[in-house]
């Protein structure tokens, strides 16, 4: 049906009693098997109260023995998202989906060696991301609802608003999505475009890819020498970011150009050679995608 999150999922929220998280899990409730999915909320000072039918607890660790729940959602401020990843990873949540931006770098190094040494099978998506979704069952983040419709199509990008673009071109030619997910634009982040892609290759419910990469960093030419060798499944391809000066951040705090091969250019031509798909327009996706197939 999908990857990473289906209807058997079972999800916390973070920050559930903050304005955006009580928001945006109140709209996550409400969509799909939002209901069923959904099974508690963390607030370290909170713990005992309800929300919406779920109970609040004060701890990771305490939610996750009496829900069993595999996935958490983060609506946490900067400066305690670090803590929140990590006790989220410690109460051996399997996917941790940050949507916290702002993070300090220093925090994020910390995260990634913590999770390395100590919970290498923790999977986290973020930071800055807007979490991920599957059409018509659960939705884990901050994009639009109305715009999605389930198909055989898998998105993965770094940058959200493209993520959402793309979704709408693809429902707009008739077609919908197996999943959507955002990886997030930040220098230091859990899943790469490379993990999405190999899930998304073994999903027999995907029958093509989009993917979406921005200037700054080499993740996309990692993930295109991959594809050459082990993807059998079409991939449209788009980086964003083709007039951005050198040395000046734009935008995502991962878009800075540090030498040649990170531009735009010497990205899609390493995804031209490695047999993907490619586009300079992103307003074409949907069309190219559609006569790829």
């Amino acid at each position: 049906m999908a990857i990473l999150l289906d209807g058997s999922s079972k999800v916390l929220t973070q920050g559930i009693t903050g304005k955006v998280g009580s928001y945006h899990t109140l709209r996550c409730l409400n969509y799909g098997m939002g209901r069923d999915c959904f099974v508690g909320g963390v607030n370290p000072k909170r713990g005992g109260e309800i929300y919406e039918g779920m109970k609040i607890f004060a701890t990771v660790a305490e939610a996750k023995e009496e829900t069993d729940a595999n996935i958490s959602v983060l609506y946490v401020p900067p400066l305690q998202a670090a803590n929140a990843i990590i006790e989220a990873a410690r109460a051996k949540i399997k996917l941790i989906v940050c949507i916290t931006e702002g993070i300090p770098i220093n925090d994020m190094l910390r995260v990634r060696s913590f999770i390395r040494e100590h919970e290498p099978g923790a999977l986290l998506l973020g930071p800055n991301c807007p979490g991920l979704i599957t059409p018509g069952v659960l939705k884990v983040g901050i994009m639009p609802e109305s715009i999605h419709t389930p198909g055989r199509i898998g998105i993965v990008s770094r940058s959200g608003t493209l993520t959402y673009e793309a979704v709408a071109q693809v429902t707009e030619v008739g077609m919908g999505q197996s999943t959507a997910v955002g990886i997030g634009g930040d220098p230091i982040n859990g899943l790469k475009h490379i993990d999405v892609l190999k899930m998304f290759n073994e999903d027999e419910y995907t029958d093509a890819v989009i993917m979406i990469g921005e200037i700054g960093g080499n993740d996309e030419v990692v993930a295109a020498e991959w594809a050459k060798e082990n993807m059998r499944k079409p991939i449209i391809g788009f980086i964003a970011g083709m007039s951005a000066p050198e040395g000046k951040r734009m935008g995502h705090a991962g878009a800075l150009i540090n030498k040649n091969s990170e531009k735009a250019d010497a990205k899609l031509e390493a995804m031209e050679s490695a047999g993907i798909i490619v586009t300079k327009n992103p307003a074409r996706l949907g069309i190219t995608l559609k006569q790829s197939l």
